[in-house]
């Protein structure tokens, strides 16, 4: 009990494991926050003309597409063109038509607007005869808030594996993993004692982000549960390999950030391009891949069907841990 709250403290010493623990909370907060907001005004047209230069008809057209801003000078509307962070498209009176400006840095779609205006301008009257129907817009981040989510939930899960490498290298690099050798105390209690904080910090952290992004019915919390606490047990026991292979701090903050990257690159990449047969077999050899997919499944389905991820997950939790076993007690023996 004293080896965990000596562990415990050194959490609130560690500045690392503090901004890894509250990321993914945070995180979660903006996502549920963004989205609620309206994004859709961000795809909007904005025209600009001078001052008594197109008719009030022309004017209310326009307005059909986007906003009409007024400038009393063409120096005014010339400055707003060019300004590299708009997208404004002039409009001036061409004859019984109109013209338009753009300043040429805009995206491709709104310069294939300015090219398109004139002539839809020309012939909006024959325009005005059609039937249109018009489609319900969805939200902007509706696609892709749940794979947001899920990446953070990762990265909460990640926070025992963080946690456990940075620990036992700040113990190597003090001396004090010297000091533990001599301890009367088991090498099962040992691993116990470094494996525990870090997996219910993990488990905690990943538990908070999905109580903020999700409302899940009472059997899907209970399987999300069980995800957490499967794949926080497992980022707790690749801690214990980072730390025991780490030299020093610098050696292992790149190993914690390699396998990170490894950890949301590998499920991102399967689902978006749809990995299947051996890929995908191969794929799951990276265990935040089954997390992944049981994550999306239980947010995407009201009947989710995750049992194949969570034997992935515990196959995973086995190998690792009896791997690490062998590996520790060879070393001890060659020493």
């Amino acid at each position: 009990m004293r080896g965990l709250i000596y562990q415990l403290k050194s959490v609130w010493k560690d500045k690392f494991c503090i901004m890894s623990f509250l990321l993914p909370i945070i995180v979660a907060v903006v996502l549920r926050f963004v989205g609620t907001i309206d994004l859709s005004s961000l795809g909007e047209l904005h025209f600009g003309a001078l001052e008594n230069n197109l008719s009030a008809e022309t004017i209310s057209w326009l307005e059909r597409y986007g906003s009409v801003t007024i400038y009393k000078t063409l120096e005014e509307l010339t400055a707003s063109i060019n300004e590299p962070s708009t997208d404004l498209i002039g409009v001036e009176t061409d004859g019984n038509g109109i013209k338009t400006m753009v300043a040429g840095d805009e995206l491709d779609i709104y310069r294939q607007v300015a090219d398109t205006l004139p002539a839809l301008y020309a012939e909006r009257e024959n325009a005005e005869q059609i039937n249109v129907s018009i489609l319900e817009r969805h939200d902007v981040l509706a696609g892709m808030q749940n794979i947001f989510i899920a990446m953070t939930l990762i990265v909460a899960m990640f926070m025992g594996c963080t946690f456990n490498a940075m620990n036992m290298i700040s113990e190597k690099e003090n001396c004090v993993d010297l000091v533990n050798q001599i301890l009367p105390m088991t090498y099962s209690q040992y691993v116990i004692q470094k494996i525990f904080i870090g997996f219910v910090f993990g488990c905690l952290s990943a538990v908070m982000t999905a109580c903020i992004c999700f409302q899940l019915s009472l059997q899907s919390t209970f399987l999300m549960l069980l995800l957490i606490i499967l794949s926080a047990f497992v980022a707790a026991l690749i801690g214990l390999f980072i730390g025991k292979f780490s030299e020093n701090l610098m050696v292992g903050v790149v190993y914690v950030k390699v396998v990170m990257i490894v950890f949301m690159a590998v499920p991102l990449l399967s689902y978006l391009l749809g990995a299947n047969g051996l890929v995908l077999i191969l794929c799951y050899f990276v265990p935040s891949n089954a997390t992944f997919e049981g994550v999306m499944n239980l947010a995407n389905s009201t009947d989710p069907i995750i049992a194949k991820d969570m034997l992935i997950l515990m196959a995973h939790c086995i190998v690792w841990f009896l791997l690490y076993l062998l590996i520790s007690k060879r070393r001890k023996k060659n020493v």
